[in-house]
């Protein structure tokens, strides 16, 4: 499994949301990779497509749920289950079997797989890309625009690589296949004035786009096509910004390709990026009317909030940890405490949850609130939960914003904690 997304548990209770409702969309996607495309298609499971399903569900009001068989990623539990037929979960699948397939390219163009596995990596890749077009059929999505952006990575990868770039009309339409020209924001990021960053996003952020709009369609909520696909743009250049800074270090000490370096920006410029399109995300989601439901922010807005607390305290940015409860023995804030650079020890995991974070068994205890260090030792202890809010609004970080940062705006423009709620 693979994805950005990691909901916490603490955040669904103080929703008022049951911590099984995101494991109901996990175990959906995957049983419906394994219905419709065998066992293997379960390697393809993208836990941030889980979000194309609950965006189905909360615009279209259904939530069609079937009890799946015993399983061991659930302690050999049967649990209730989002229906592998359901429109969000095949929007899921699809996504999920697209990405994958476009994910493994990428590692073989990029040699990073040993030569005796690339022929048959290539052929599972070929393989999920035709089942993703055969399941968009089913649904009424046109994947042919996103799979020819995808197509055209590697084309901008190599032109940024050989500084070949060029800002002009014929470099521009050489990255315009005819399935894409109808995209303004595929227009948009190959003009010839856009930024050779904007460009290399772009494939993603189109891929992105389409599949959060689609989600509108199967809704039978058109008006919300729009907004949602604003979304999902900006959602998409968070995705690859927030993996070209993670990767940073190790692409530069392999020699790998990363679009930061390719491009001559900065890991704190690229932190910008991130925060720009983590407001303007949050604002096309409030024009769609989804911005206050619960499920949304607890699955959507809340996780990305915390991805950017996590990039901003590996460069030193300014961010709030938000657990009321935590102080050390010695009188210290807690440890994302705002300005203090102070970040105590992590508690080594021990066996059973180095297990659980391999298996992604996230928010079921050992691996929910993994931000969580000392003083905030993870352990379940009732006397911190009740008061933790490990990635749910910025109530401690400024006085004026509560969970519905009301008077804020979507800027929150009265604190710098890192919080556009």
């Amino acid at each position: 499994m693979f994805g950005l997304l990691r909901p916490c548990a603490h955040g669904a209770q103080k929703y008022g949301i049951d911590a099984d409702e995101w494991r109901t969309h996990l175990c959906g996607l995957c049983l419906g990779l394994r219905d419709g495309h065998g066992q293997l298609a379960r390697a393809t499971t993208n836990k941030d497509a889980l979000v194309l399903s609950m965006l189905t569900e909360v615009q279209s009001g259904s939530a069609a749920r079937t009890t799946a068989a015993p399983c061991p990623l659930r302690g050999m539990r049967r649990a209730s289950v989002a229906t592998a037929d359901s429109p969000g979960v095949q929007l899921a699948t699809t996504a999920s079997l697209l990405l994958a397939a476009a994910k493994i390219r990428d590692h073989v163009d990029d040699g990073d797989v040993a030569v005796l596995t690339r022929r048959p990596l290539a052929k599972a890749a070929t393989r999920w890309a035709e089942e993703a077009r055969a399941g968009a059929v089913r649904i009424g999505l046109d994947v042919e625009p996103l799979v020819a952006a995808l197509g055209t990575q590697v084309h901008l990868e190599q032109a940024t690589k050989g500084q070949s770039a060029v800002r002009d009309s014929s470099a521009s339409t050489g990255f315009m296949p005819e399935s894409l020209a109808a995209s303004a924001h595929w227009r948009s990021a190959m003009a010839p004035s856009a930024d050779p960053l904007t460009r290399l996003t772009a494939p993603t952020q189109l891929c992105a786009s389409e599949f959060f709009a689609h989600t509108a369609v199967l809704a039978d909520r058109p008006d919300n096509a729009d907004a949602l696909r604003e979304a999902g743009w900006q959602f998409g250049r968070i995705a690859h910004l927030a993996d070209a800074v993670a990767d940073y270090d190790d692409d530069l000490a392999r020699n790998h390709f990363n679009p930061l370096a390719a491009t001559g920006t900065t890991v704190p410029e690229a932190y910008d990026l991130l925060r720009h399109s983590n407001s303007s995300l949050r604002a096309a989601i409030a024009a769609a009317e989804l911005s206050r439901v619960p499920t949304v922010r607890w699955m959507l807005l809340d996780p990305l909030t915390s991805v950017l607390r996590r990039l901003g305290g590996g460069i030193g940015a300014v961010v709030a940890h938000t657990c009321s409860a935590a102080r050390d023995t010695a009188g210290l804030p807690h440890a994302h405490a705002r300005g203090t650079g102070h970040r105590p020890p992590t508690r080594r995991p021990g066996v059973g949850e180095s297990l659980a974070l391999i298996l992604g068994a996230y928010c079921t205890g050992y691996a929910c609130c993994a931000d969580h260090t000392q003083p905030c030792t993870g352990e379940r202890r009732d006397a911190w939960i009740k008061d933790c809010e490990c990635d749910g609004g910025c109530a401690d970080c400024c006085s004026c914003c509560g969970d519905g940062c009301s008077c804020c705006g979507d800027g929150c423009s009265c604190c710098d904690c890192g919080c556009d709620c």
